[in-house]
Order: C-alpha cells, then structure tokens, then sequence
C-alpha cells in the first residue's frame, strides 16, 4: 500500500517559517548568551548608555517658561 502524502502551499509557507524562526531563536539565544559569559568573565565592551552625555538639573527645568502659561 503506497501513501500519497500532498503538501498545498500553506502548509509548506508554514513550515518555512517554523525552520527561520528556529534559526532566528537561536541566534539571539546564543548571541544573549555569549554576551553573558563574556560580561561574567570581563571581556565584554561596556554599553554606552546614549542619554549620560545629557546634564539636566531640576533648577533647568523649573526656570524655563511654560507654555501653557500665556497672559
């Protein structure tokens, strides 16, 4: 007895994307991981947080006119 397996288009759209998921997962698992290890062991660049370089003091913030107050 012989089986006549049939694959339509969704089903093979389906299982190229379950294959690239898996890849995908992998990647950023592994990539996650190995910068783990390496800020565990001191090797990884520090991450440069964008907003240090911005000094705002509260005396800024509250001597600047709002606009919500016009007279």
């Amino acid at each position: 007895m012989i089986h006549m397996l049939y694959f339509d288009p969704g089903l093979g759209a389906m299982i190229i994307q379950a294959i690239v998921a898996a890849i995908a997962g992998v990647v950023l698992f592994s990539k996650n991981l190995m910068f783990k290890i390496k800020s565990f062991l001191g090797i990884a660049k520090p991450e440069n947080d964008v907003f240090d370089d911005i000094d705002i003091k509260d005396s800024d913030i509250e001597s600047k006119p709002h606009s919500d107050n016009k007279q």
